[in-house]
């Protein structure tokens, strides 16, 4: 299948910087150069599968390995120069004593990979280690094999936030003033007053009720200061130009000003100064009297309160006293009331609790969590600490659970061909421990844990690839033959599913032969005895070629496998089916795919019912 350089160069003409402008242009120069190879396990020329790439949207490659950028806090910045350093004795000793005070942080995956051969040196498995070391050694130059320094972090395993408190603090000090809200604030402070002033100077020259009948002695020089001004207020101040407007009162009465101070007034402007300052009398009454003067004290009161842009500078004061690189344990403190009484409004208020750190049900129930999207964004720290229970050595286990949430940060890649993504024991220094791995008694109530959250809070939504990722790794910690199919993109596919999706579907067969399921989408579970990428063809009426007729295919195929919820409940997931199917029925969808997704997942839920 030839990849499509149009999406590129679309892409390109996209990119909102010139640092995104570059990273696209190298994707297009390592393909004419042979550099890169989109669409393989192993893009890039001279590097094995299990570095991590740096990946743009689409799975493309850039060409560049992720762990290339410069060594964090090591004295000694140069890559190959702190990797000899770090396998001396000093070196390793250092190594050890992170590992053993949980005193660091993995970012990349290939961040662990020297912390693996301390542990091994610290095991006395030294073959092991310096096995290992012979497959790094040759990307010593590029990449960077050492964790950052860190102080260790206490928070319980089952514990998860959206964002740290350092994101949070940096999200709020980047907002910018609202802009009508700091119009508004100008026009109250600077431009009423200026109004109030020139009414009042107008109100001088007024004899029964008529405006500009006599002119008292120094009026005309103190209106040329007025005027003067005003200049120098329209210079400073710019956030509102309803002063400039020629029909609104404030400009009307300048204007007039201007005229009167050279020369009388013309008939045309006397008749339209009168107007206004009848309009500014009836609507706020005179300067000083007191209907304006309550007027102007309400609006006065509005300019005390505080802006969001104060208050959250305000918020982000309490943040500091916070460790940054993990989420708030708790918010009330962050987000009670100023010393004044002022409540913390609901759109900093919201920005603060995404970085609460909770259990993802609690996360879930304060609405920090609103998709299956996001839950999967939590997962990861979860099925790692989960996975990371079959290493019996506590700073194994520790170090395996890092390295594990770092792999789930690595982008997916562009494939084609049926082929399939690194998966984290492909890596030389998860490999290299392999032997001191044992059962894993956590991972199947993990699983089951993860998959009745997700059905219970989203049961109109289809398990996203990032959370079926997680539950087809945990399925595999507890040797679960279950077969977890993600969604496949209709652009790329090349017209045959993996031997997974057969499986898939047979598993959905005997659960749900002879229900509305099966009699809704008309399945025969006889037919998956045989191809069943021909079935789908058959189903869906086309062979695979564009984009439409291949998702129209890709749509039998999740049809046949309920695209994970029969897989699911053979794990033992259980779920509330009428309480699912109703909330399937009160989702609203405008799209057409999206609406039907639904359908089959309301369907669904009503075929357990009768199980």
């Amino acid at each position: 299948m030839e990849i499509n350089r149009g999406y590129l160069l679309a892409q390109l003409a996209k990119a909102g910087s010139p640092e995104k402008a570059e990273k696209w242009t190298s994707v297009l120069r390592g393909m004419a150069s042979g550099v890169l190879r989109i669409g393989s396990r192993t893009p890039i020329k001279n590097l094995p599968a299990w570095v991590t790439p740096e990946v743009l949207r689409g799975g493309f490659a850039t060409g560049e390995a992720a762990a290339s950028g410069p060594l964090e806090s090591w004295e000694i910045p140069g890559r190959e120069q702190a990797f000899a350093r770090a396998l001396t004795e000093a070196g390793l000793g250092e190594l050890e004593t992170r590992l053993a005070l949980g005193a660091y942080r993995v970012r990349l995956p290939e961040e662990a990979a020297l912390l693996t051969v301390a542990w091994l040196a610290g095991a006395g498995e030294l073959r092991a280690a310096l096995r290992l070391v012979e497959e790094l050694a040759p990307h010593a130059g590029r990449l960077r094999f050492l964790p950052t320094p860190a102080e260790p972090d206490p928070t319980p395993a089952d514990v998860v936030w959206r964002r740290t408190a350092d994101e949070t603090t940096i999200t709020l000090r980047n907002r910018e003033p609202n802009a009508r809200i700091a119009a508004m604030r100008e026009a109250l402070s600077v431009w009423n007053p200026f109004a109030d002033e020139l009414l009042a100077h107008w109100l001088e020259t007024m004899v029964d009720g008529r405006v500009a009948a006599y002119y008292p002695e120094g009026w005309r020089k103190r209106g040329r200061a007025l005027l003067d001004r005003y200049d120098d207020l329209a210079l400073t101040f710019t956030r509102t130009t309803k002063h400039r407007r020629r029909k609104e009162n404030l400009a009307i009465l300048r204007i007039a000003l201007t005229e009167a101070v050279h020369r009388p007034l013309s008939t045309r402007r006397r008749g339209l100064l009168q107007h206004a300052v009848d309009s500014m009398l009836t609507k706020r009454g005179a300067p000083g009297s007191p209907t304006h003067a309550e007027l102007r004290a309400q609006q006065d009161r509005v300019l005390d309160q505080p802006t969001h842009h104060a208050l959250a500078r305000i918020v982000v004061q309490r943040l500091a006293v916070l460790p940054p690189e993990v989420g708030i344990e708790s918010t009330d403190a962050i987000l009670e009331p100023t010393e004044d009484g002022t409540p913390i409004p609901r759109s900093i208020r919201a920005v603060v609790e995404r970085a609460l750190a909770a259990t993802p049900e609690t996360l879930i129930e304060r609405g920090v969590v609103p998709s299956a999207e996001v839950l999967a964004e939590l997962v990861p720290p979860i099925a790692a600490a989960t996975t990371a229970l079959a290493y019996s050595d506590e700073r194994l286990a520790a170090l395996m659970a890092a390295n594990y949430e770092a792999f789930r940060r690595r982008r997916s890649l562009l494939l084609l061909n049926l082929e399939h993504q690194v998966t984290v024991d492909e890596l030389p220094w998860v490999a290299a421990v392999a032997r001191w791995r044992g059962p894993n008694a956590g991972a199947r109530e993990a699983l089951v844990r993860l998959g009745e959250l997700a059905l219970d809070a989203f049961p109109a939504t289809p398990l996203p690839n990032p959370l079926i990722a997680e539950l087809d790794t945990l399925a595999r910690e507890a040797e679960l033959d279950l077969p977890f199919t993600e969604e496949l993109a209709a652009d790329i596919f090349m017209g045959r599913f993996s031997p997974k999706f057969a499986r898939a579907a047979k598993i959905a067969g005997e659960l749900l032969e002879g229900t509305p399921y099966a009699e809704r989408y008309a399945i025969d579970y006889t037919a998956l005895d045989g191809d069943f990428d021909e079935l789908c063809f058959a189903r869906a009426g086309t062979k695979p070629g564009d984009v439409p007729e291949n998702r129209r295919i890709i749509e039998q195929a999740q049809i046949l496998t309920t695209h994970n919820l029969a897989t699911l409940v053979r794990a033992g997931v259980t779920v509330d089916a009428e309480r699912a199917a109703a909330r399937c029925r009160q989702a609203r969808a405008t799209k057409p795919w999206v609406l039907a997704r639904i359908e089959r997942q309301r369907i669904f839920f009503e075929s357990l019912l009768g199980k």
